[in-house]
């Protein structure tokens, strides 16, 4: 495979440039039966006998293969993908209440951020993903679930740490010539990094922006979320504030709900005293236990009493359910499959004692 072109994420003019077609149309047809989902050039049943058997010596329409695939009782599908150098990710379909079905992806290999809470964090970063490796992962998701209705950048990684990959994987993904996803569909969650937001603001993709908050305790965020030392709350804010105005889009605000440690009133305080002002939507998501963290899910009523004081302040809000559980699929689980295979996990160093 080594010496093949890898076509995943490459554009229709990539193709024909790569593959050195004289008729133009060929990287249009090639393109559109990727993005049907074909796993094979013999499927391609519109170009020649020849030419297939032409594409199959040059070229792979896959890189990576599935190596595992995992089904939560409640509907969410993990996959486990390897990639072409051995190393491996891992990719989520998740359906909500109203059987929308979402892709989340990851972008990285492991994840530099290192966030307290996060599984993922723990197991570092080995790379990038490229873009036909994203992309990959949603083909390979649409064939376990069918055609898909979202896609979210939530799964391993920082898209904003990878942010050419991944502006490529979606400029393929909503090509009206392939898949021709809506760009309406698509969310890119970053966990602060601030020179992104602008990025994106003023150079797009345009796309709906998630940004993991969890505190707005600024001690406490740069505990919890190390970026936080290096990308402050005020500035995270300005550049929140910055988006919404260039896009005209709403931001989310995601917020790992952790026992007794970000769920007091004063917590819930700090956090409606961020968002005032700002054209915001929060997601609250009571955390997923991870083995070896030293955090607690918390209670119903600590989760009531959060939500109730963030909308008698005016604030849009939605607890999330948790799904995904059972197989390691759900927000900050990523990566539990991967720690003991791949023996590259972290032991946490920080302790977290009581709620600031």
């Amino acid at each position: 495979m080594e010496d093949r072109i890898e076509l995943a994420g490459l554009t229709p003019e990539e193709i024909n440039e790569k593959l050195g077609f004289s008729q133009k149309f060929r990287g249009s047809q090639i393109f559109q039966w990727i993005g049907r989902g074909a796993e094979s050039f013999d499927e391609m049943t519109n170009l020649s006998v020849a030419l297939r058997q032409e594409l199959s010596e040059k070229a792979v329409l896959r890189s990576s293969s599935v190596s595992q695939v995992l089904r939560d009782s409640d509907g969410t599908i993990k996959l486990q993908i390897t990639l072409k150098d051995g190393l491996a990710v891992e990719t989520v379909l998740l359906t909500d209440r109203e059987d929308r079905k979402t892709a989340c992806v990851s972008c990285q290999v492991g994840c530099a951020m290192n966030c307290a809470f996060c599984q993922t964090g723990h197991l570092g970063l080995a790379r990038n993903l490229d873009a036909g490796e994203i992309v990959e992962q949603f083909l390979f998701l649409e064939k376990h679930a069918g055609p898909l209705d979202n896609i979210v950048f939530m799964g391993m990684g920082e898209p904003m740490m990878n942010l050419p990959n991944v502006r490529k994987a979606i400029s393929v993904l909503t090509d009206s010539r392939g898949r021709a996803l809506s760009g309406r569909r698509i969310t890119v969650s970053t966990s602060g990094v601030i020179k992104g937001i602008y990025d994106v603001a003023d150079n797009g993709p345009a796309i709906r922006l998630a940004v993991s908050l969890t505190t707005a305790d600024p001690e406490f965020r740069e505990k919890l979320m190390p970026i936080g030392r290096t990308n402050p709350l005020s500035e995270l804010r300005k550049a929140i504030s910055y988006f919404t105005e260039k896009t005209g889009k709403r931001v989310t605000l995601e917020a790992a709900l952790l026992h007794e440690k970000n769920t007091g009133e004063e917590s819930a305080r700090n956090m409606v005293e961020f968002a005032k002002g700002l054209d915001v939507h929060i997601n609250l998501i009571p955390w997923n236990p991870v083995g070896g963290l030293p955090f607690e899910e918390p209670t119903s009523a600590e989760c009531r009493s959060f939500v109730s004081i963030l909308e008698r302040n005016g604030l849009n809000v939605t607890l999330r359910t948790r799904r995904g559980r059972e197989i390691g699929g759900a927000c900050g689980q990523l990566g539990k499959t991967l720690a003991s295979s791949q023996g590259n996990g972290k032991k946490l160093e920080s302790e977290f004692d009581e709620e600031p």
